[in-house]
């Protein structure tokens, strides 16, 4: 679904991705895994066209994107939740779930699926509230519900987890756990709590100063080498 090749990027003089190879197929969870500042967000940014790369190629779903703005990749089946979620504070979370169609025709009639609420049930008697009013928790189950409506073929979600309550992650868990079981989404997630990476996970990546230093499937995630590159 997913194929990343040997791509760089830099910032000014830094070179920030080295030679980054992934790949992510249907109905997967894919962890990239990794100390911060070590290109995550930087790589998750690449793969939706929020920054360019210098060199290797992306595709998506058998075609080149690497080129792409990040609407058309959107457009193609790409999702992404951002690390801090970025809801629009001033819209209500009705509103703020509508914007994750906006990629869809215009023909295409503009309803919330009961899926979605399925999901996430907190939402549905939420939906007059601004999104700003929302904790940081029911924030982040909006960001990935906005996502969602979008029906895409690939979701990319950059840290979930952080700042959230223990019980809203045990939902985000849940979820993940959802979609992975429908098997008709690939799913890349980044994470820096590493025992929720290992129960979702199928395969890993890890990187450190932009540079994939193990890789493998999730029987080899707990492994002495992995932990030694997430340890602080």
């Amino acid at each position: 679904m997913l194929d990343v090749s040997t791509i760089n990027q830099y910032y000014g003089g830094s070179h920030t991705l080295r030679g980054v190879s992934l790949s992510v197929a249907q109905g997967e969870c894919l962890a990239l895994l990794g100390r911060n500042g070590v290109g995550k967000t930087t790589l998750l940014k690449c793969v939706m066209g929020v920054l360019p790369v210098a060199s290797g190629g992306i595709a998506f779903d058998g075609a080149d994107v690497t080129r792409l703005a990040p609407h058309q990749r959107a457009a193609r089946g790409i999702a992404y939740v951002p690390q801090g979620r970025d809801i629009f504070a001033r819209l209500t979370v009705e509103e703020n779930i509508l914007m994750g169609m906006a990629t869809q025709p215009a023909s295409r009639a503009r309803r919330i699926k009961d899926e979605v609420f399925e999901l996430f049930p907190v939402l549905k008697s939420m939906l007059s509230r601004r999104g700003g009013d929302l904790s940081g928790g029911q924030q982040q189950q909006l960001a990935i519900a906005r996502a969602l409506v979008a029906e895409p073929k690939l979701i990319i979600l950059d840290e979930p987890t952080e700042g959230i309550q223990p019980s809203i992650i045990k939902d985000i868990a849940r979820v993940i756990h959802m979609l992975r079981q429908r098997g008709d989404i690939a799913i890349l997630l980044c994470e820096q709590y590493f025992d929720f990476a290992r129960e979702l996970a199928d395969q890993f990546v890890v990187l450190s100063r932009g540079e994939v230093v193990a890789s493998g499937d999730r029987s080899a995630i707990d492994g002495e080498d992995v932990r030694r590159h997430l340890s602080v």
